[in-house]
């Protein structure tokens, strides 16, 4: 990997979408990774293995539309930093988002399906982004376009589950034991993942001048 060069920009790898044969089963797992941390790797591996994906995609943000920004590192720090961390040869690091001049997962989702019709493209994202997923611009449209697995985190498994999203798309669910069909069904399907738990967190990480 390319050392960190403050100012220096996204590596030009990360500009370009992974490689992907048709009929490849891949996880889209986006975030600020801000920074990435063990807990992300665990929802990452979780899915990996679960649902029998080919790759999955770490689709760093420029920027959560919902978060403030102000203590949001550069953006070519958080993928150095993910890329590190997602040290798996069906792992890929990815500035899409940065690209494609969007932080909103539609519109990130929309434009993933038109270039690769081919592969069957899953939503990644861990328990604690669930509640609050009904204040996502056209998430009912995510859901409807996808399919999408949640994975566990500390704390958030009542939350998630009793989340707007989780109640409008409640028949939708599939049961954890059959999660390794979800990748080849049609959406809206919905699985939630139970994991051991990572209580890491890029807040307290934050907070104890990690970045």
């Amino acid at each position: 990997m390319t050392p960190f060069r403050p100012g220096a920009g996204p590596d030009r790898d990360w500009l370009k979408l992974p490689h992907a044969e048709a009929g490849n089963r891949i996880g889209l797992f986006g975030g600020s990774f801000n920074p990435p941390h063990s807990g992300h790797r665990l929802v990452a591996m979780t899915v990996l293995k679960r649902l029998g994906l080919d790759q999955v995609w770490w689709l760093v943000t420029p920027g959560n539309p919902l978060k403030s920004h102000s203590d949001l590192a550069p953006l070519e720090m958080r993928l150095h930093l993910a890329s590190a961390l997602a040290d798996h040869p069906r792992m890929k690091v990815t500035a899409f988002e940065a690209v494609l001049g969007s932080a909103y997962t539609a519109r990130t989702v929309t434009a993933l399906r038109a270039m690769r019709p081919a592969v069957r493209f899953v939503w990644v994202m861990g328990a604690d982004n669930l509640a609050g997923f009904h204040h996502w611009q056209d998430w009912r449209a995510i859901v409807g376009s996808v399919p999408v697995a949640i994975v566990d985190r500390p704390g958030a498994s009542l939350s998630a589950l009793s989340s707007p999203m989780a109640r409008a798309f409640e028949r939708y669910r599939l049961p954890e034991e059959d999660a390794a069909l979800l990748p080849d069904m049609e959406a809206p399907v919905w699985t939630f993942l139970h994991t051991p738990l990572d209580r890491t967190s890029s807040t307290d990480l934050r907070r104890g001048g990690v970045l």
